[in-house]
């Protein structure tokens, strides 16, 4: 009953064999690897470009963005004073007497 099982199991190992070779072997598998190898860098050069330009966007942005704070910061009265997120207008405290 063993050396049926050995026999079965050497058998299944031939076929096995040749199948990889007929399906293109080692030659395959490095085809493969050169062709993965080659979108991986297409995709690298891609996301390096994309996130150049996503940079230069911002930078012109910014640049608009800080153009405007200073346009409105010219034009501004004395009075006023800058927070950090709004301009506001110095207003006297009324003291709540209860």
């Amino acid at each position: 009953m063993e050396a049926l099982a050995l026999i079965i199991a050497i058998v299944a190992l031939l076929i096995a064999i040749l199948a990889y070779s007929k399906v293109g072997g080692r030659a395959d598998l490095k085809r493969q690897t050169e062709a993965l190898t080659k979108v991986g860098e297409s995709i690298t050069g891609a996301t390096d470009s994309l996130r150049d330009k996503t940079a230069d966007i911002l930078d012109r942005m910014e640049a608009r963005v800080r153009g405007a704070e200073q346009r409105k910061e010219a034009g501004k009265p004395e009075g006023e004073k800058k927070t950090a997120l709004t301009t506001e207008k110095p207003t006297a405290r009324k003291k709540n007497k209860e």
